[in-house]
């Protein structure tokens, strides 16, 4: 039976975030075809110690050490496969501003931006120019820790201070704000899963009480005009394959005048039961415990097997009783009495989605 480690914690300011994220898998891992052993770390000697004797690391793990390809180095290392994008594709996305660029060179349309290092920096004439509002927020962090929209040059400046004791030390990205349809575009396998639009309830923009608090904002499967689901499929697929992402992801978008503006591209989204991924999985008729199952999956695929740290030798995926990617999906949608959640017809921008 494969031995499971789920990384959870880390050493950023979305630790609490992590722990949800790590408690929820470890409750869904399948006893069947897993020993789920809880790997809870606050440094980085603690994951060493905690990796010790694994066969896969399950990564709950978000932001700096843990996103950044840093853990996935350290992984690689100790010969333990894990789950998700491998280091390079997570150092890539984790740096905002770096993703935007490579975005852009795809010809894929994302907000302007501007990234400062320190205070230095700061210009308030650019943001200027740039265009009020913005969003201000640290560069390689994420669920809208230390963000802020700011619609008036005489907020800047505690706004970008605010990012920067959020930033772990890294920089901080301001961005045009483009007002429109916020939409989520999850991709498994390298397929996308269906698209779920996000309103947010008693906020003008989808922040941390929004994410996390109850009745904080709404989320719902939509159905997309074809057009517009085709370039919205396009611009998900594109970016994701540019940024060498691998197995799963959630690419961020908004939706103005009929053009998908990509914001940025997760590769350890949040995956409680009622995340985002989760959600859109469901969607397609995967349940919370087989999309782990297709992650471990894809991941062993893409690590090229598996090779434990307690020294049992190679394992294929053969070995550890999981179903190849995709059979999941396919099994699931022949059983005619899974039920799975219908997508909503919602306006946006005068038209009916």
């Amino acid at each position: 039976m494969l031995r499971v480690g789920v990384i959870m914690g880390g050493v950023s300011s979305e630790y609490e975030v992590s722990l949800k994220t790590g408690r929820e898998m470890l409750k869904a891992l399948d006893p069947a075809k897993y020993t789920a052993v809880p790997v809870h770390i606050t440094s980085r000697k603690e994951l060493l110690e905690g990796a010790a004797g694994l066969d896969f690391a399950l990564l709950a793990l978000h932001g700096a050490y843990g996103e950044d390809g840093t853990v996935q180095g350290a992984l690689e290392t100790l010969g333990i496969p894990y789950s998700g994008s491998g280091v390079l594709a997570s150092s890539l996305c984790m740096d905002k501003g770096l993703a935007k660029t490579v975005i852009r060179s795809k010809s894929i349309p994302t907000p302007d931006w501007l990234c400062w290092d320190s205070m230095d920096d700061y210009a308030p004439e650019a943001v200027q120019r740039l265009g009020y509002p913005v969003m201000v927020k640290p560069n390689s962090g994420g669920s809208s820790i230390g963000m802020t929209k700011v619609n008036h040059p005489q907020e800047l400046r505690a706004a970008v201070e605010k990012a920067f004791a959020s930033a772990d030390g890294g920089s901080v990205l301001i961005e045009h704000y483009i007002p429109g349809q916020e939409i989520t575009c999850s991709i498994l396998g390298g397929e996308m899963l269906p698209v779920i639009g996000i309103q947010s309830l008693g906020a003008d923009w989808f922040d941390y009480e929004a994410k996390y608090e109850q009745g904080g904002a709404e989320e719902q499967i939509i159905r997309l005009p074809d057009a517009l689901q085709e370039q919205v499929q396009k611009a998900a697929l594109t970016c994701y394959r540019a940024l060498k992402c691998a197995v799963y992801a959630r690419v961020d978008m908004l939706l103005k005048d009929g053009i998908p503006y990509v914001l940025e591209v997760n590769t350890l989204p949040g995956m409680t039961a009622t995340s985002l991924l989760p959600q859109s999985a469901e969607a397609a008729g995967i349940d919370f415990s087989s999309l782990l199952d297709e992650i471990i999956t894809g991941s062993l695929r893409e690590r090229g097997g598996l090779q434990g740290a307690s020294g049992e030798g190679a394992r294929t995926v053969a070995d550890t009783g999981v179903k190849p990617q995709g059979q999941v999906k396919e099994a699931q949608q022949a059983d005619h009495t899974h039920q799975t959640p219908q997508a909503r017809t919602v306006e946006y921008g005068g038209v009916r989605l």
